[in-house]
């Protein structure tokens, strides 16, 4: 794959939207969860506007809803915008409760397009590898960290590899698999 400027530009912009935020309790700049996505993505040969969606796939839930929405659309086009609106499991500033809206969007995963599973897995990769590397420092603290419980967590991400082992991308549900039975043996 070839990258364009466009990578860049959408760089820029995930930048200047995530900045000043950090990762729950590591104060690990959020910045570098994008990235790593993104270059999951890329890994799984996903396009370019695959991976542009990856660096953005927060930015709605995160910061500024439909607006935030309508930038990406002018500025990266439908399929990017689409891409990372699949992604996010609500458009409000206020959020719906957790297991509502987690439930909603494990439906939604269960239709969803090719690109918007490959996002949402690298995701919640990202994500679980984050959890477990944390949990290695600070034990079983870690999940103090999130507003679910652990058993509600595991749930959740025992759920998604369900659906990413039945559609999909297997390079990244396979290893998903590992990292969340993983979890699950740790207090």
């Amino acid at each position: 794959m070839e990258l364009s400027t466009r990578f860049s530009e959408a760089l820029e912009l995930a930048f200047s939207l995530h900045r000043t935020q950090r990762r729950k309790g590591s104060g690990v700049p959020y910045f570098a969860h994008l990235l790593a996505v993104s270059g999951l993505v890329m890994e799984a040969d996903g396009e370019e506007e695959v991976a542009i969606a990856a660096l953005l796939h927060d930015a709605v839930e995160d910061q500024g809803g439909l607006e935030t929405l309508d930038v990406i659309r002018e500025r990266f086009g439908d399929r990017v915008a689409e891409i990372v609106l699949a992604c996010s499991d609500t458009t409000e500033a206020e959020k719906p409760p957790w297991r509502q809206r987690k439930e909603r969007y494990l439906a939604h995963l269960e239709h969803a397009p090719d690109d918007v599973l490959l996002v949402s897995c690298a995701d919640k990769l990202h994500n679980a590898r984050s959890i477990l590397a944390d949990h290695r420092v600070v034990g079983p603290d870690i999940w103090e960290r999130f507003k679910p419980s652990r058993e509600q967590t595991l749930w959740y991400y025992r759920s998604l590899v369900e659906i990413f082992s039945r559609r999909g991308p297997s390079r990244l549900s396979a290893q998903l698999q590992p990292v969340v039975e993983e979890l699950e043996r740790l207090p």
